[in-house]
C-alpha cells in the first residue's frame, strides 16, 4: 500500500514519461521479442480508452447541451470554435509549406520503392461525409467501436462509416430536448449529469494505466520498427517533427500569448494528452485525456469543453490533415523534379484546410488527405506509397499535433467568452488521474 502511495504521489506526467524511456529502452534491448512480450500491454491500454470514449462522449455532451442556456449560446460558441479551427489549420499548412520549401525534404532522395503493404485510399465524397454524421441507428453508432480492421491492418474506431460525430450528433439532440422540455425532465436531466459524473470517475481510473500502456506501445514499436525504415525517408522525417514542432511551439505559443495566456502554463496541462497522443497514435484514443485536461488542468468550462474536445477529436487535425499533406506535396513534388508555381501552392493549402474537415473520421485520415491534396495539385498519386512505410513513425508526431490543437481551440474560446478559470489555468497542474492527498487518500473534487 505505501509502495502505490508513493506512485501516485509521483506528478502524472513523469510517470508516463518514465514508462516512455523504459519502454524505449526495453525494446531496444530485446529487439523483435519486445513486441511479443509487451505488445499487448499497450493493447489492453487502448483497449481501456477506446471502451470509456463513446459513453463518455455520449453524456458528456447530453449534459453540456442541456446545461447551456439555450440554442442561440450553443449555436455562438459553435461558430467560434470552428473559426478557430479553420484558423489554426491554415496557420499549419503555412508551416508545413514553409518547412518542406526550405528544408528541401525532396532533393538528393536517391530512388525509392512503394511500401509493399500499400493500398491505394478511397477518397469519400463531401456529401457522403455529411450523410454520415446523422446515424441511421444511434445504437449501432454508440455500439460500433474498435469493431474490426480495415483490409490495410489498420484498426478501425468505428466501421460501418459510423463516427463518433454520430453520436455527438444524437446525444446533441437529446440535449437540445432537455432545453425544450425545461422542468418536464427534470429527473432525466439529473441522471445525464450524475452518468457523466460517473464516467469522469471511470476515466480518472483508466488513465492511471497510462504509464503501463505507454511503456508496452513504445516497448512493442522500437522492437519491432527498428531504424532501418528511416534511413531513406530521413530528411521527411526530421522536416515533419520539426514542422510539428514549430506548430505547437511557435504557433499554438504565440496565439496563447496573443490571448493573455502563459503558453507554458498551457503546456505543462496538456503533457498528459499529448504524452498519449504521440505514444497511441490517435486522436481518440487522447481524447478522453484531453477532456480531462482540458477541464481539470487548464480550467475551461465542462460544459463547453464536453462539446468542443470531442468534436476536436473528430475533425480537428492540424498534423495529420494540415501540415503532413502539404510537406508530402512538396517532397513529392521535389523528389519528382515538378516545380510548384504560386498558384499550386494556393491550391495546396485550400485543398489541406477544406478537406481536412470532409475526411473527418475516416480511418488513416493522413494518408487519405495527402491523397487529396496531391489530386488536386496534379502531383503523382503513388508516390504516397513511398512515405508509407514510415507512416507509423510520422503518424506518433502528426497526432501529437492534432491533440494539442485540439486543447488548443477550447482554451482560446473560453478565454475570449469568460468560460477559462484563470485560477486553475495559473494553476498549471498536470496530473489528470486520480489525485491523492499527503496522505494517501484521493481528493475529492469540487462540483
Amino acid at each position: 500500500m505505501a509502495l502505490v502511495t508513493a506512485w501516485l504521489r509521483i506528478p502524472f506526467w513523469q510517470r508516463v514519461l518514465g514508462g516512455f524511456l523504459l519502454g524505449a529502452l526495453a525494446g531496444w534491448l530485446m529487439g523483435p521479442a519486445a513486441e511479443t512480450w509487451f505488445q499487448p500491454l499497450g493493447d489492453v491500454y487502448v483497449n481501456l480508452i477506446k471502451m470509456i470514449a463513446i459513453p463518455l462522449v455520449l453524456f458528456a455532451v447530453i449534459n453540456a447541451v442541456g446545461a447551456l442556456h439555450g440554442q442561440k449560446s450553443i449555436a455562438a460558441l459553435a461558430g467560434r470554435t470552428f473559426a478557430w479551427f479553420a484558423v489554426t489549420a491554415v496557420l499549419a499548412v503555412a508551416v508545413g509549406l514553409a518547412v518542406g520549401w526550405i528544408i528541401k525534404p525532396g532533393v538528393g532522395v536517391g530512388a525509392l520503392s512503394i511500401a509493399s503493404d500499400y493500398t491505394p485510399k478511397d477518397v469519400p465524397g463531401p456529401l457522403d461525409v455529411l450523410l454520415n454524421i446523422v446515424p441511421q441507428n444511434p445504437f449501432r453508432a454508440l455500439s460500433a467501436t474498435a469493431a474490426g480492421k480495415t483490409p490495410e491492418g489498420m484498426n478501425v474506431i468505428v466501421p460501418s462509416n459510423s463516427t463518433i460525430l454520430q453520436v455527438i450528433f444524437f446525444a446533441g439532440l437529446i440535449g437540445f430536448a432537455f432545453v425544450k422540455l425545461g422542468d418536464k425532465v427534470v429527473g432525466l436531466r439529473s441522471l445525464a449529469r450524475e452518468a457523466n459524473d460517473m464516467m469522469i470517475q471511470v476515466t480518472r481510473f483508466v488513465l492511471e494505466f497510462t504509464p503501463l500502456g505507454t511503456f508496452g506501445l513504445i516497448a512493442g514499436l522500437v522492437g519491432a520498427y527498428g531504424f532501418e525504415k528511416l534511413l531513406p525517408l530521413g530528411n521527411f522525417v526530421i522536416a515533419l517533427f520539426i514542422a510539428c514542432i514549430l506548430q505547437i511551439v511557435v504557433v499554438y505559443g504565440a496565439l496563447l500569448l496573443i490571448h493573455g495566456l502563459n503558453p507554458l502554463k498551457f503546456f505543462r496541462g496538456a503533457a498528459p494528452a499529448m504524452q498519449v497522443g504521440f505514444v497511441a497514435s490517435s486522436s481518440f484514443a487522447a481524447m478522453p485525456v484531453s477532456l480531462r485536461a482540458v477541464q481539470h488542468n487548464h480550467g475551461v468550462d465542462k460544459d463547453y469543453a464536453a462539446f468542443a474536445v470531442p468534436l476536436g477529436a473528430s475533425i480537428k487535425m492540424d498534423g495529420c490533415g494540415a501540415i503532413y499533406p502539404a510537406l508530402a506535396a512538396v517532397f513529392i513534388a521535389q523528389y519528382s523534379g515538378i516545380e510548384l508555381h504560386a498558384g499550386t501552392y494556393v491550391t495546396i493549402a485550400l485543398a489541406s484546410v477544406l478537406g481536412s474537415f470532409g475526411t473527418a473520421g475516416v480511418p488513416g485520415t493522413a494518408v487519405i488527405m495527402a491523397t487529396v491534396v496531391l489530386s488536386a495539385a496534379g502531383l503523382p498519386l503513388e508516390a504516397i506509397g513511398y512515405l508509407y512505410a514510415i507512416d507509423r513513425v510520422l503518424d506518433m508526431m502528426r497526432t501529437m499535433t492534432n491533440v494539442t490543437g485540439q486543447m488548443l481551440v477550447p482554451v482560446l474560446v473560453a478565454k475570449e467568452t469568460g468560460l477559462l478559470d484563470r485560477t486553475v489555468y495559473e494553476a498549471a497542474s498536470s496530473n489528470v488521474g486520480v489525485e491523492h492527498d499527503d496522505a494517501g487518500q484521493p481528493i475529492k473534487e469540487q462540483a
